[in-house]
């Protein structure tokens, strides 16, 4: 019969399964009914939480967090679990690899208030760096989602030949060089420090994991020292990929204690238990003691954050047949954020460039910004489809309230930006041809063809555009037959409108 120790750890094993298998299909993208499924692994990440000011979702993480420990950053986390996968083939190559370490305070709490900070000024690039959950979203969407569509369209070619048409092709486009290369880079170095070192970034650095160390510190359940029978082996220390335990003093620093279990699944001599708080007087184990210094920074922490949190508050136009020019991006003065997101300043204050909404957009117009004052926040384009006015996928699918979640039938009155005109691009100046696609396909009949001589004195029709009608859409701009540029492109507006 198994040790209860070991049904816990099994226990905490699946459920970390379940979270990181889950939240990675919601960042592949599957569609809007695995997103109607799925959407709550990430509504339940604490970050997103926080400044979304969902305080039941905070209120649970922390009591789950003062009962069990810092289980959160173990089951919940996808970076946590991603880190822990890591160290696991870390350790098939050499086994017993870790040791104690001290707590690096300056470190942790230094990160802390940088974070706070910018959280309350809502300067986005170190926030959208340091979120955790945020950061194994750019992960899965840069460097999994890739690898995932390659191995969908392959499968595609195949449906093809055998002629069942089951499954639809996916098309393979970069959407940011600046997001990719910071996924890329954080993957490699949290991959390099857990392969080695275990969870240094999880108990160094992440805030998400500082503030729940205040709380764990007071857990209800947690590792206990049973000094009577520990033979100072350090198994447990040698296992413990946290650096919390201290074999020489018998303690445990439940700060950085993420509850794995593995440490009570490698001690021989039944000397640790993961019991109640109470259990502490009937042995001789020991914790790491809490003084008022802790106390009061715990209390200054908690303030610091309830401050920042209330500060939060591919249609083809030639069927297919012929090569065609891509298009190129036009030089907006303004950008385009999606609708829902109320203005460009609540998206910059509220938004954690976890890629979400990229993944789950079925119409290729979101990509990441490479703007520094909002590094890799969503932005429109329109070179691969344009926002259709019955898809709202976005909207519900963002954790943070930086989308506000929208109805279909609402979307249409929501006025995201303008369309322009742009005389030395259009073809019936240019090529002297009609055309009238901008004009055909707009969905709000915000633009009519009008009479137009041009400089050499001949007579045509040239689109003429009602700002007062136009949502932004973008599929003049998309649908316009003009190369490189379009000759009608969309300005953002930095505060939207709703009729």
């Amino acid at each position: 019969m198994k040790h209860p120790h070991h049904l816990l750890r099994t226990i905490r094993i699946v459920l970390a399964t379940f979270f990181f298998v889950a939240i990675t299909l919601l960042f592949l993208g599957l569609g809007s009914q695995f997103n109607l499924w799925l959407s709550w692994v990430a509504q339940i990440q604490f970050l997103p939480a926080l400044i979304a000011l969902d305080f039941a979702i905070l209120i649970g993480l922390i009591l789950l967090t003062l009962l069990f420990g810092r289980i959160y950053c173990s089951v919940i986390c996808p970076l946590g679990v991603m880190q822990d996968l890591f160290g696991w083939m870390g350790k098939k190559q050499k086994k017993n690899r870790y040791h104690y370490s001290p707590e690096k305070k300056w470190l942790r709490y230094g990160v802390l208030v940088i974070f706070v900070i910018c959280l309350v000024l809502g300067f986005a690039p170190v926030t959208t760096l340091l979120a955790p959950y945020s950061a194994y979203g750019r992960i899965v969407n840069s460097l999994f989602r890739p690898l995932y569509d390659l191995l969908n369209n392959g499968l595609a070619a195949l449906d093809t030949h055998f002629e069942w048409y089951v499954i639809p092709h996916h098309e393979l486009w970069l959407r940011s060089v600046t997001t990719l290369v910071v996924a890329l880079l954080t993957f490699v170095v949290l991959g390099i420090l857990a392969w080695r070192n275990g969870r240094t970034y999880c108990n160094s650095i992440c805030p998400v994991g500082t503030i729940l160390s205040f709380f764990a510190r007071f857990s209800f359940f947690r590792i206990q020292v049973d000094k009577n029978k520990c033979n100072q082996c350090s198994l447990c220390e040698k296992n413990c990929k946290a650096s919390a335990i201290d074999s020489k003093s018998g303690t445990v620093d439940y700060s950085r204690c993420v509850t794995c279990g593995d440490c009570l699944d490698k001690c021989k001599q039944d000397a640790l238990h993961y019991q109640p708080l109470l259990s502490i007087a009937k042995n001789t184990s020991s914790s790491t003691p809490v003084s008022s210094e802790r106390r009061a920074m715990l209390t200054g922490t908690l303030l610091a954050v309830g401050s920042a949190a209330m500060a939060q508050a591919k249609i083809k136009v030639d069927g297919g047949l012929a090569e065609i020019e891509e298009k190129q991006v036009p030089q907006r003065e303004t950008p385009i954020t999606p609708p829902g997101s109320l203005s460009a300043r609540n998206l910059q204050r509220h938004c954690t460039a976890c890629q979400l909404c990229v993944s789950a957009c079925p119409n290729n117009v979101l990509h990441p910004s490479s703007d520094p004052l909002r590094l890799m926040q969503p932005e429109m384009s329109f070179e691969r489809g344009f926002c259709r006015p019955e898809c709202n996928e976005c909207s519900q699918v963002c954790p943070t309230q930086a989308i506000h979640p929208i109805q279909p039938e609402d979307k249409t009155a929501i006025r995201i930006g303008k369309a322009v005109w742009i005389a030395d691009n259009c073809i019936p100046i240019t090529n002297r041809d009609s055309c009238n696609a901008c004009a055909q396909h707009c969905p709000a009949e915000a633009i009519m063809m009008v009479d137009y001589t041009t400089k050499e004195g001949k007579k045509t029709q040239v689109p003429a555009i009602d700002t007062e009608k136009c949502i932004g859409c973008g599929k003049c701009e998309y649908l316009c037959p003009a190369r490189p540029f379009s000759a009608i492109y969309v300005e953002g507006y930095t505060i939207h409108h709703k009729d």
